[in-house]
């Protein structure tokens, strides 16, 4: 699929078949997922895929601070990628100190283009995903023992979709392009 064409018709997909996505198309998404761009080349972009039903359900239930069309979808998904991020590297210093005024938030930054690379991989080969962003931080990475230096930074539901989307009415060129 071309760039352009993959950038058009990638849609979040909320209804998946049961079928899981297989360890070697898992790795070639993350193959593509890893040439995003990160500060400073860091590379701090994890993703921790649950197929564990039980680790699954916890999550759902225990981690989307009631919202409940999230934990339908976790629930619906045969997997979860707890997207995460190495803690304390983006925007810093050798010296500990900040690079700019964004301070850490570039992690969250790295992780977004690192989700969107992710999610464009998939949709690339047959994989639907949608991200997912309430859910408690700490509980999610209780759930799946995420290690004391990384931080979450979205759930990713994956899977073949079982649905058809329309895209979204988007704005137009000139709502959305200022030229100074």
């Amino acid at each position: 699929m071309e760039a352009l064409e993959c950038i058009r018709t990638r849609r979040s997909i909320r209804k998946f078949k049961e079928d899981k996505v297989s360890q070697d198309t898992l790795s070639a998404i993350i193959e593509a997922a890893k040439m995003a761009p990160s500060w400073k080349n860091t590379q701090i972009t994890r993703y921790n895929v649950v197929e564990n039903a039980a680790v699954k359900e916890d999550i759902a239930k225990n981690c989307t601070l009631g919202f409940e069309h999230n934990c339908e979808i976790i629930n619906g998904a045969p997997q979860l990628v707890v997207v995460s991020m190495i803690a304390n590297r983006c925007g810093y210093e050798k010296d500990g100190s900040f690079t700019t005024s964004k301070e850490d938030r570039w992690e969250m930054f790295d992780a977004g283009i690192g989700i969107q690379t992710f999610c464009l991989a998939a949709h690339d080969m047959g994989v639907g995903s949608v991200i997912l962003g309430i859910f408690d931080d700490s509980a999610v990475a209780k759930a799946i023992s995420l290690p004391e230096n990384e931080k979450v930074a979205a759930l990713v539901a994956i899977g073949y979709p079982d649905q058809e989307c329309e895209a979204p009415k988007r704005k137009t060129v000139d709502d959305l392009l200022r030229i100074i």
